[in-house]
This record gives C-alpha cells, sequence and structure tokens, in this order.
C-alpha cells in the first residue's frame, strides 16, 4: 500500500510517498517535479526502514533513581507521573520559571512545537527554546526586518541563482533539483563558499571568500549595484525607504577595499554585481553558512537588501514573499504570569520576533544553569535534541546539564544527552506519528505528515506525551483534544481545511501562488514598505543600515590568536547521509566513506609531513579532537574543514569540544561557531 506523509529524517520536509506491506514500512520515495531517472537520491530516505526498525531504537520508558543507578524500563504511566511531580516540585521550591524545554530539530522545526509552548506557557514558564540563533530564525528576522517575512527562493524559473553559503546538494535535495533544472534551461550559477561544494563545482562563477566574511562582500555587491545605475530605479522609489542611508553606507565598500580581505578579487565581485543585476529574474538562495557567524543578523539583512534593490522581489524566478496558511495560534503566551521574564530576556527584539518561533537563543540555557543569569535553570525538558554534541563549547555544556537537579529526554535513540538523563521518554519516528508540517503551512501548500505505520515497540509521538504530561500539570482543558486529528483540526479551523480533506489531497492550496503581492498589500514592515534603514533597530540602540559605521569587527572564533592557532577551521561537512548528530548508529549509513574527516589542503599536508587517513590532533583554547585526515582541494591552503556532527559516533570527533559560545550578536544571541582558529598537530 502506497501512503502520503512528509519526511522529517532533515529540515527539508520533503513529501514522501511510503510502501507499507503488513503494516510494516518498506521503502520511501520523495515526490519530485524531476523525471525519475534526474531524481536526486537521498541515502537518509533510502535507508528509512533502517532508522524506522533499527535495534538501537527507544522502544520503552526509562527512568533511575539517582545518576548513579543504571536505567530500568518503566510504564507511561510511572515516567510521566515521575516527570509531572519534578515539574511541580520545581514549581513549589523556585517558580515554574525555573524548568526549560530546550527543542531540537529532529522532532520537526515547526507544529510539534506549539504544543511545548502551549504547556509551558499555561504552566507558568517562559522558557522554551530552539536553537534559532545559529540555525535560519535569525536570518528568518533579518528577512523579516527588511520586506516583512522571509523571503523564498524559486531557483527552477530563475535566469540567474546565487547560492550562498548553502549546500542543497547534501541538505535539501528539492532546492538542488531545481538548481539543475534552471541550468538545463540555461541559468548562470554563482556559488558563494569558502569550500567547493558539489554546487560550486557546476557554477558558472565560484566566490572562495573567507568564512565569516560575507556581510562584507554583500555591502560591496550593493556598493556596485547602486554605483552603476544596476538597480530597480521604479522599485525603489516606490516601494523602499532609506535608500540614501544605504547608499551612504555602501559607498565604504568599494571592492578595490574589500576584496583583499575577504579573499576576493575585485573584478570578480564586479561581474557578479553586473550578472545579478542584469539577468532577470534572478534570486538569491541563503544558508546555513551564514547562521553560525557573530554578523548572521546584519549579513543577512544586506543580502536580503539585494533582493529587494535589484527589483527580483517577490517575482516568479525571483526571491517569493511566503503566503502563510492562517492557522489558529495556540500558544497562549499571553496567559504568561505577568512579571515573569526569560532566560534570554537579554535579546528582547529577538524573543519578540515571532509567535510562531517563540525563544531561539539556546545558550541562555547553559548560562542559566552555570551563572544563574538572570536566575538558575534547575530542570530542563530535551525534546529531540543532542545538545551535549550540537551545541557550542561541548565541555561547558556538559559541565551545565550535569548540574542540573533534573533532565528529562524524549528522543528515539540514546544519545549523549540521553545518557545523562533521569527520565527518557521514548518517541515515534516520522514515519508513526501525524502532525501538520511547518515548513509547507509557512507558504501556502498544506502537508500532512501522516503515520504511515503505528509507533515501534512502546514509543510514542511527541504530541501525545506532552498532551498526557500536560493533563497530569492540571491543564486537561488545554490539552482536551481526543486525537491529533482534532488537535490539528481545531489549529487549522480559520482555514476551513481539516484533516480529511487533507489525507484525500495532499499538498492541497488554499490560495493559488501569487506574485508582487506588495501592489496591493504592502510590505508587514512598520512603513508598508522594503525598509533600507529600519527605525525600529535605530530606536533599539542599533545600526538602521547594516554595517553604517564602515567596519565588521573579525567574528572568527579565537580571532587575534593566529600565532598560536593558524589554521582558519570550518565546521562541516554536510553529507546527505545525516542530518546534524543524528543517524550514525545506522550501519548502512556509515558504509562506504561516511565522511568523518578533516579536510587538509595538500600544501599544508606535505608541509606537515602528514598522511591520508593519518590520525590527525585538533586543537583549539577550548579543547582538542582527534580526527583522520584527507587531502583535498576543496579548502584552500591555511584551512580546514572538519567533519560536523561525529560526537554522538564517538566522543574523540565531537567538533564542539574545540568551539566557543561567547561574543554573542547582541541582538540574536549568535555566537560564532562555525568559523575558528586551530592549530594541528599529529595524534
Amino acid at each position: 500500500m502506497k501512503k502520503h506523509t512528509v519526511c522529517r529524517f532533515c529540515s527539508a520536509c520533503c513529501p514522501v510517498i511510503a510502501e507499507v506491506v503488513d503494516g510494516r514500512l518498506v521503502s520511501a520515495k520523495r515526490k519530485s517535479f524531476r523525471e525519475e531517472e534526474k531524481r536526486l537520491p537521498c541515502a537518509k530516505l533510502e535507508a528509512a526502514a533502517d532508522i524506522v526498525y533499527s535495534p538501537q531504537r527507544l522502544t520503552a520508558p526509562l527512568i533511575r533513581e539517582n545518576r548513579n543507578q543504571n536505567f530500568r524500563e518503566a510504564s507511561w504511566d510511572e515516567a510521566l507521573d515521575r516527570v509531572a511531580g519534578e515539574f511541580h516540585r520545581h514549581k513549589r521550591r523556585s517558580g515554574a520559571h525555573a524548568i526549560a524545554w530546550l527543542r531540537g530539530m529532529a522532532a520537526d522545526w515547526g507544529t510539534p512545537w506549539d504544543y511545548p509552548n502551549r504547556l509551558m506557557n499555561l504552566f507558568g514558564s517562559p522558557n522554551t527554546i530552539g536553537n534559532g540563533s545559529i540555525c535560519f530564525v535569525a536570518r528568518d528576522m533579518a528577512h523579516s526586518f527588511v520586506y516583512g517575512s522571509m523571503a523564498f527562493s524559486e531557483p527552477k524559473n530563475s535566469k540567474c541563482i546565487i547560492v550562498w553559503g548553502k549546500n542543497d546538494r547534501n541538505t535539501t535535495l528539492a532546492a538542488a533539483e531545481g538548481i539543475l533544472h534552471a541550468r538545463e534551461h540555461g541559468a548562470r550559477l554563482i556559488v558563494i563558499d569558502p569550500i567547493e561544494t558539489p554546487i560550486a563545482r557546476q557554477a558558472d562563477i565560484w566566490l572562495q571568500i573567507k568564512p565569516g566574511h560575507d556581510g562584507l562582500l554583500a555591502m560591496a555587491l550593493i556598493h556596485e549595484i547602486i554605483t552603476n545605475d544596476l538597480y530597480d530605479k521604479a522599485f525603489v522609489a516606490k516601494y523602499t525607504t532609506g535608500f540614501e542611508a544605504l547608499k551612504k553606507a555602501a559607498e565604504q565598500f568599494p571592492p578595490n577595499t574589500v576584496a583583499d580581505r575577504i579573499w576576493l578579487e575585485p573584478d570578480t565581485i564586479r561581474e557578479v554585481a553586473r550578472l545579478y543585476a542584469t539577468i532577470k529574474p534572478a534570486c538569491i538562495i541563503d544558508g546555513n553558512g551564514l547562521d553560525m557567524h557573530r554578523h548572521v543578523f546584519e549579513t543577512t539583512r544586506a543580502v536580503a537588501m539585494l533582493n529587494a534593490l535589484t527589483g527580483n522581489l517577490d517575482k516568479t524566478g525571483g526571491n517569493v514573499l511566503p503566503q502563510p496558511v492562517p492557522l489558529r495560534n495556540i500558544q497562549e503566551r499571553d496567559k504568561l504570569p505577568e512579571g515573569v521574564i526569560p532566560i534570554t530576556c537579554d535579546y528582547p527584539l529577538f524573543n519578540g520576533f515571532s509567535e510562531t518561533w517563540g525563544s531561539q537563543v539556546q545558550g541562555c540555557v547553559v548560562d542559566s544553569i552555570l551563572d544563574g543569569k538572570p536566575y538558575p535553570v534547575k530542570m530542563v525538558m530535551v525534546q529531540s535534541g543532542n545538545p551535549l554534541v550540537t551545541m557550542a563549547n561541548s565541555s561547558r555544556t556538559r559541565r551545565a546539564f550535569e548540574k542540573l537537579e533534573t533532565l528529562v529526554v524524549m528522543d528515539m535513540f540514546m544519545t549523549e544527552t540521553a545518557k545523562l538523563a533521569d527520565v527518557i521518554l521514548p518517541a515515534a519516528s516520522c514515519f508513526e506519528k501525524t502532525q501538520l508540517n511547518r515548513a509547507s503551512i509557512r507558504n501556502n501548500p498544506i502537508f500532512l505528515q501522516d503515520a504511515v505505520i503505528p509507533p515501534i515497540g512502546d514509543s510514542w509521538p511527541d504530541w501525545k506525551i506532552i498532551f498526557e504530561l500536560g493533563r497530569r500539570l492540571g491543564l486537561e482543558e488545554a490539552f482536551s483534544w481526543e486525537s491529533i486529528d482534532a488537535a490539528i483540526d481545531y489549529q487549522l479551523s480559520p482555514t476551513g481545511v481539516d484533516v480529511r480533506k487533507l489525507r484525500d489531497h495532499p499538498g492541497l492550496r488554499i490560495e493559488k501562488p501569487l506574485y508582487e503581492k506588495y501592489r496591493e498589500r504592502g510590505f508587514k514592515t512598520p512603513s508598508g514598505k522594503v525598509e533600507f534603514h529600519s527605525e525600529k533597530l535605530e530606536k533599539s540602540g542599533f545600526p538602521g543600515v547594516p554595517f553604517e559605521n564602515g567596519e565588521m569587527e573579525n567574528s572568527l572564533g579565537f580571532a587575534g590568536q593566529e600565532s598560536e592557532y593558524p589554521f582558519l577551521a570550518i565546521s562541516g561537512s554536510r553529507n546527505i547521509r545525516f542530518t546534524n548528530s543524528q543517524f550514525r548508529a545506522i550501519p548502512s549509513l556509515l558504509r562506504n566513506g561516511a565522511g568523518c574527516v578533516v579536510d587538509i589542503h595538500p600544501e599544508d599536508a606535505e608541509r606537515a609531513a602528514i598522511r591520508a587517513d593519518e590520525m590527525i590532533k585538533i586543537e583549539t583554547p577550548n579543547g582538542a579532537i582527534e580526527m583522520p585526515a584527507r587531502i583535498s582541494q576543496v579548502v584552500r591552503p591555511g584551512f580546514v574543514r572538519i567533519a560536523w556532527g561525529w560526537g554522538e559516533y564517538d566522543p574523540r570527533f565531537n567538533l564542539n569540544n574545540l568551539t566557543g559560545d561567547d561574543g554573542k550578536n547582541p541582538i540574536t544571541g549568535t555566537a560564532t561557531s562555525r568559523s575558528f582558529m586551530c592549530r594541528l598537530v599529529k595524534a
């Protein structure tokens, strides 16, 4: 039997068709507009049955009385009663705000977050926190400050594509297929990336930029486009504010001044500006390569301004403004007690950015536990995340989680974080649970992630765990839905769509795709226009225009320590087989060069007498790891790329033993964990 659902093995949220035989998942295939022979394969999806039926799955609740004991299996009633008792205990002793809920990406990045937000808000804690300061949400906020929302690229219909800090061939295959389709129809491709990625190898122009310096390039491109009158004068005159302020700021970033600082040639910058501004339609695909740097907000604002400056905003083949599905807001943020501040209180603009996302500066959890800022967190619920491996400065993160009085983990597998827990709640996979898919409802088509098989063993879907916990916390009315279908129907009620219709019509649209919506609706900004200059930011004490003072401080990790740590490292490489720290317990995904290596340029390897596959020690002021060497020209001399996410497989390989979490961006709380200085030593 074939069943429609959504794969959540990564954040791409691909609609898939699952093959189920006798109640067992056999295979799953990604939907695509491409012919079968032209579709890009996804290793994770090909291994779907291996993941779902892995003998490493957690299939029963586990509890222990203290952390010196081994876990024992428990019933769901016992486990949830224990968790609810801890909620009440900490609320009585320290207040509900002493409990934090830390959301990971494995559950989804949308509607499953609505339920813990609802639970925590009604229980009295403002501390439901995601990882958006280093993944997507800071960029989303930057786009929104320019023109009211994130604008989504439409490469399939584009004639000129800039891929900026993103490797879709190994992360988002649907986008990669759109790029390939456009290339087959004559589109120009420009890639901005320090690494020679598969997409970079296909580019007409590859800008091998210095990591962490993308903001300077964006401002130099703006300078060239304005100076040479390549901008869309009619659009700028009618639909934007702050053009003169942007022009003045950009005058400080001519290519001749910027190029050497960012490892590029002035003429290359000029050529990219000319191509992007004159070939229509054009789009920019910006990605996670921008996220994990201190200047992500200012950099992405400048990148977003390029979309508007050239008139490519909300055009077919450009960067298109979303048509979000009007869901009922169920988060109940207004029910929080007055005067209770979140542990992310130092970042009020980011906290207030979106009802959908909630708080996103995950590093504040560690600061609160260790330093008591602004008060100490005593209990953490981790939902489908693995902070001991994925958060920066792993040694500090571990110290924090070891200090907690109570740690509860919801996950499919026994992660490094789960090993520290007091209670482990086994979670169902994406093929075993029904939920709305946030990626689609942000932009009109509604895809239902529908359960195609029952949960494995005694695992439960996230929603069921949260609903049952909520009822034990005295929130029976708030979680009175008798099924997930009823809960989804409640959220969808403003749309006139329900779960039954979604099952009958996968990918249902409630509104046909529209372009140039701003002509009638304006933009969702304070002025109703594209804002090259933001009064809201200026009134909050931040620059109204990105980099308006003509400078961008060095945001590299451990900057200024080059004499002791002479190599510039970048955290990579993304591999289609894995997502963050996930799936390295799956044998079929570990075969044939899974990629746990440090890439070293041949010149550096020869100079240091490093051989291929030799174990290398990588050191920073924060710690050290070991990893096999791969001699490769995907990196420049003096520059190394370190595989990411392998700390779950082997603690020796945990890249975040090297990274720092200080020097956070004052708006988004983002610390530079992507690029940092290091040294190499033979192990």
